[in-house]
């Protein structure tokens, strides 16, 4: 049209075409612009990376979050179950997002024991990821099948002790809480048994109930109905505290066991961003995040499910990742924990 015109010698009328496209082509490049602003977000599907297989307290905290979030935003939250090399790979692809928001990472303490064991990782867990808060926590404990005949960690222990290297035991992963806790416990009390290294819980807890591993290290999502059951025995709590999930079951700490008089370790799960995340939009995800942890129905789904809420905003959930940092490097020194 614009060689036509000016092929006639239309020049003011070409010159106003070209204008007049070129107001069009910027107020159009200013919508699509739009549609990303943080006010408007989300305005698509949003994507949840669980780096674990399905199943266990990770799995199980995405789902129930991608539910709620998926109706106060009226739009999808798709979980994404991204197993491999301790939660790196899922950890990396989303490094390796967009900071917009639309790709999230559903972040545990495993992130930081591959940080304090993997030197070479892609990313730095500390610095390269936005912390939009810590939402459960998810007690794990030691569970023993039917073949063993111990009913708490003193007669456990004794068993161990009796038949150096017969005895094999499942903990998740080797990058995980529960793998640190059995190892802690093993190597304090100079135990011999033999670790067979899983890709989540959900395969050990398979494991342990077909009898192929006699014991397991485990959230207690990932084993709370096997309990109820009667095809896996509970044993002790590895964290600081009694779950309401299982009345009456004692921690590590309470099994008259010396050397584990002062034992805990804690697992939590959060939400993080690449980061670079704009901050409106950080603060919009954390803000509803937190509006959908104090729903009822969300703890009720949480405690049914093995889970406890545990609220922590963004910059004391980052505080908290740099503190155990700190007590898993040493732990891993203390316990000869290596990467393998």
């Amino acid at each position: 049209m614009f060689l036509k015109m000016l092929s006639k010698g239309h020049y003011p009328a070409a010159v106003r075409a070209l204008c007049a496209l070129g107001v069009f082509l910027a107020s159009g490049a200013v919508d699509v612009q739009a549609q990303d602003k943080p006010s408007d977000f989300p305005n698509r599907s949003v994507k949840l990376v669980v780096t674990f297989t399905p199943g266990g307290a990770a799995d199980v905290t995405a789902r129930i979050f991608a539910e709620k979030l998926a109706t106060l935003w009226k739009t999808g939250v798709v979980v994404d179950n991204k197993a491999g090399a301790g939660g790196s790979i899922g950890a990396e692809s989303v490094f390796r997002s967009p900071a917009d928001g639309y790709t999230l990472l559903l972040a545990t303490n495993t992130h930081i024991i591959n940080q304090v064991l993997i030197p070479k990782l892609a990313f730095d867990f500390t610095k390269d990821f936005t912390p939009l808060g810590l939402v459960t926590s998810a007690p794990m404990l030691i569970a023993v099948n039917s073949q063993i005949k111990a009913t708490n960690l003193q007669e456990l222990t004794k068993l161990i002790k009796s038949e150096p290297g017969k005895y094999s035991y499942a903990a998740c992963n080797m990058a995980s809480p529960h793998f640190f806790a059995m190892a802690i416990y093993m190597n304090s009390l100079k135990l011999d048994a033999v670790n067979i290294p899983y890709k989540g819980c959900t395969p050990a807890v398979s494991d342990a109930l077909g009898g192929q591993v006699a014991i397991v290290a485990a959230s207690i999502p990932a084993v709370v109905s096997f309990i109820k059951q009667g095809s896996l025995h509970p044993i002790a709590l590895l964290s600081s505290k009694s779950s309401p999930a299982l009345p009456g079951v004692p921690t590590a700490s309470e099994s008259g066991i010396a050397e584990l008089k002062n034992f805990s370790l804690d697992n939590y799960y959060g939400f993080m961003a690449p980061m670079g995340l704009p901050v409106a939009i950080q603060k919009k995800i954390e803000e509803d995040i937190r509006t959908v942890a104090l729903m009822p129905d969300t703890h009720t789904k949480l405690e049914t499910s093995g889970l406890e809420t545990f609220l922590m905003n963004s910059v004391d959930m980052m505080k908290l990742i740099r503190s155990d940092e700190i007590k898993y490097t040493q732990a891993a020194k203390q316990s000869n924990i290596k990467a393998e």
